[in-house]
């Protein structure tokens, strides 16, 4: 009970800080917004088209934008030493990560909340024909996408070009991921729900969260400290 006290308290800490200032939040929704807009010019898409290119579309928005949010995760904490702070409290460091990692899962699904029927409208896509179904996509995805982005951020803190090497790092990663999420989203936009061989791409993203979250857990501290 206390570790989850502890993982709570530093999630609340970072909502608390990055709702004062939606520094991240900002730049993050303004920019899938953006996207979404001149992709939508960009692309005089037919029906058809539409139906290929709506999870992939989709995806890349929201790993873009979930850059900017990752990338403050750790670098915020850099002002009067508060990371220090942190790494020396009695707080473990896998409590500080899993926190951080809640607090960039909340921001990252806000932000795909209010992207969802803005794309919709954008590209007349009827995006909730299978509603729990790609909630499950965007819960499992989300948080694969937080998980590596996370300890990717807690890896580069102390680079001056974090901010080129974070994406540089986490997209190679995310791969796997991504994919998953693209070839379950595009049928789900379609209005199809997952079926027969789509459970594979399933089990990959619930296979790479409990991979990725474990490594995640048991690096963290060699990440912060060594």
């Amino acid at each position: 009970m206390l570790f989850l006290r502890q993982v709570f308290t530093i999630a609340a800490k970072d909502l608390r800080s990055e709702l004062r200032t939606k520094e991240a939040l900002n730049a993050s929704l303004a920019f899938a917004l953006v996207i979404l807009l001149l992709f939508s010019f960009a692309f005089d898409a037919n029906p058809e088209m539409m139906r290929e290119i709506s999870g992939g579309l989709l995806w890349l928005v929201f790993a873009f934008a979930g850059a900017l949010i990752l990338n403050r995760s750790f670098a915020r904490e850099l002002v009067n030493d508060c990371l220090d702070a942190l790494i020396s409290s009695p707080v473990p460091g896998a409590a500080l990560f899993l926190g951080k990692v809640l607090a960039n899962y909340v921001l990252l699904l806000g932000i795909e909340v209010v992207c969802l029927p803005i794309f919709g409208v954008f590209y007349n896509v009827r995006w909730a024909q299978q509603p729990l179904w790609l909630a499950l996509v965007l819960v499992l995805a989300t948080w694969g996408v937080c998980v590596v982005g996370t300890i990717f951020s807690a890896l580069t803190v102390n680079l001056r070009l974090r901010e080129l090497m974070l994406p540089m790092l986490v997209y190679p990663m995310l791969i796997p991921c991504l994919m998953a999420a693209m070839m379950l989203t595009t049928p789900l936009l379609a209005g199809q729900p997952i079926q027969g061989d789509m459970f594979a791409w399933l089990r990959l993203l619930v296979g790479f969260d409990i991979i990725f979250t474990s490594l995640a857990v048991v690096l963290i501290d060699t990440v912060l400290i060594g």
